[in-house]
């Protein structure tokens, strides 16, 4: 309170007010206790984490578009986003499906079933990826003739990252469900890409030709440090807290919920990447590249909606398991706000200074300054329903989720093939917040449909909340 205290007396009279609440409120997040308290500390946690690896990210993509410029450039982002791609989906739902059933084992003491559900995980997702990856170069082989020369060897190094990048999500499912947001978001948003762009560095000033072949070697070994460190780190953590002991294994019973989940976020996953896949088949590298800039620019947004889901999912599966109805509308209530109003505030900042920030990349970027302000209605949209799709699945709900997603990647799709020849990356922007905006409007139905409950930003809260209190 003295700190505050202080902090109050040194800021200008007219913000005093408005800034001791923002202080006494903050102080509260991070000092209370309780499951509502540690979701609200591990929101903004990640909130954090995800500030500096969106700065990060940004950062390093400049790097690499000034390091290759705008043809190679798109190259390596276009099979990129392909391979992280892919290698989210290979865990087939068993990383969220560890958020899931973790925090209830651990509410009712049952930690031999904790260490057989991650120690499992952590064995699905190394034979997962290693399948994807043996897949990916069969296909490769059978269709390499059909496929644009340069993207070829991009693709063969990208696919032997697979293996790693499927461990990476299931480590990351694990530290989420454990309410340690460092350890879970760390790796893959800030290591990794720094990690990158110094392996990128480092070769050219050995020597190597600034071309999408160097980054993407870059990025294969920037991809096992990072995993096999996030391995070691992950592991020691959860002898620590939990030791060693028996293991109780339900691989079937785990599978049973993973395949759903893994469904709806595939579905998801498609969703939020198939403008860009779209784009590189029918455009050239240069208009990926612009296209994806403007993306990555806006990804400065869409950082928000991804903290609060990462705190959301155990907070929501606490209270289905001993909350009350009341209390689960509330915090999925309260998300929403979370997740709306921070996205609107720094959306506007990001169009305001869009041309500068587009220009940083090189001159002919700017050229996506259109895609960033459409992109950025469709974003608002699906952030007046916070993470919505995650309280369905915390719910049980995959099935509903299932279907929900693949109407809007149908929509999706279906929208990007019609205006992308059309339009070129103005075009894929449209079909893109549309179907963000369509993926908002099945959520809501479907969370007041399944749960009874009005999912909206601008909702009245059911109880009074932590944060009101």
């Amino acid at each position: 309170m003295a700190v505050i205290e202080t902090a109050e007396k040194m800021l200008p009279a007219g913000l005093r007010p408005a800034a001791s609440r923002i202080l006494r409120t903050l102080t509260a997040v991070m000092t209370a206790r309780g499951d509502k308290a540690a979701a609200q500390r591990m929101a903004l946690t990640a909130f954090s984490i995800r500030i500096v690896s969106a700065a990060l990210a940004f950062l390093s993509q400049i790097v690499l578009a000034r390091l290759m410029g705008e043809y190679e450039y798109g190259i390596f982002v276009f099979v990129w986003v392909l391979i992280v791609l892919f290698g989210d989906l290979s865990c087939l739902g068993f990383h969220t499906a560890i958020v899931r059933f973790l925090p209830q084992y651990k509410a009712v003491g049952a930690f031999e079933k904790i260490r057989g559900l991650t120690g499992t995980a952590r064995i699905f997702g190394l034979l997962s990826g290693t399948a994807t990856l043996a897949v990916g170069m069969i296909a490769l082989h059978v269709f390499g003739d059909r496929i644009e020369t340069y993207y070829v060897m991009p693709v063969f190094l990208g696919l032997i990252a697979m293996p790693m990048i499927a461990l990476g999500d299931i480590l990351e499912g694990t530290s989420r469900a454990n309410h340690w947001p460092v350890m879970a978001l760390s790796p893959a948003y800030i290591v990794r890409p720094v990690l990158i762009i110094l392996f990128m560095l480092t070769a050219i000033g050995l020597g190597a030709p600034h071309t999408a072949m160097t980054a993407m070697q870059a990025a294969l070994v920037a991809t096992y440090v990072t995993t096999v460190g996030q391995y070691v780190a992950t592991l020691l953590r959860l002898r620590r807290h939990y030791q060693e002991g028996p293991r109780e294994v339900d691989f079937l019973g785990w599978l049973g919920v993973a395949f759903p989940i893994f469904l709806v976020e595939g579905v998801g996953f498609l969703l939020t990447n198939s403008d860009v896949v779209v784009v590189g088949i029918f455009l050239e590298p240069h208009d990926v590249a612009i296209y994806f800039a403007a993306a990555k620019t806006m990804a400065l947004v869409h950082f928000i909606n991804f903290s609060v889901k990462a705190a959301s999912g155990p907070r929501f599966s606490s209270l289905i398991a001993e909350g009350t109805r009341q209390q689960l509308a509330a915090a999925a209530i309260d998300a929403a706000r979370w997740t709306f109003w921070p996205a609107l505030a720094i959306g506007l900042a990001v169009v305001a200074t869009g041309h500068l920030l587009l220009s940083l990349f090189g001159g002919a970027f700017t050229a996506g300054y259109v895609v960033m302000a459409i992109l950025l209605a469709g974003i608002l949209a699906k952030a007046l329903v916070g993470p919505a799709e995650t309280l369905l699945m915390m719910a049980g709900k995959q099935n509903m989720c299932v279907l929900l997603y693949a109407g809007a990647l149908a929509a999706n799709i279906g929208l990007n093939l019609y205006f992308i020849p059309r339009l070129g990356i103005e075009g894929a922007a449209i079909a893109t917040a549309s179907a963000m905006g369509v993926e908002a409007i099945l959520l809501h139905f479907a969370v007041r449909r399944a749960l009874g409950i009005a999912l909206f930003a601008f909702a009245a809260s059911p109880v009074k909340t932590d944060m009101e209190a």
